[in-house]
């Protein structure tokens, strides 16, 4: 019963650590119209979190 223990404990810090690592990314990049002129003051929500960039 322990060494399941032991496992699932290892199992849940190895998932903890990559969902750490997996918030550290740099989303860059210019929002632009259809004429590919740059929009001024816009907000940036990233899909599935609760990040945003406002410009």
């Amino acid at each position: 019963m322990k060494l399941k223990f032991n496992g699932i404990l290892v199992l849940f810090v190895v998932l903890m650590t990559q969902l750490t690592f997996a918030q550290e990314r740099a989303v860059t990049g210019v929002v632009s119209d259809n004429a590919g002129m740059p929009i001024p003051g816009v907000s940036v929500l990233v899909k599935g979190t609760q990040l945003r960039n406002t410009n």
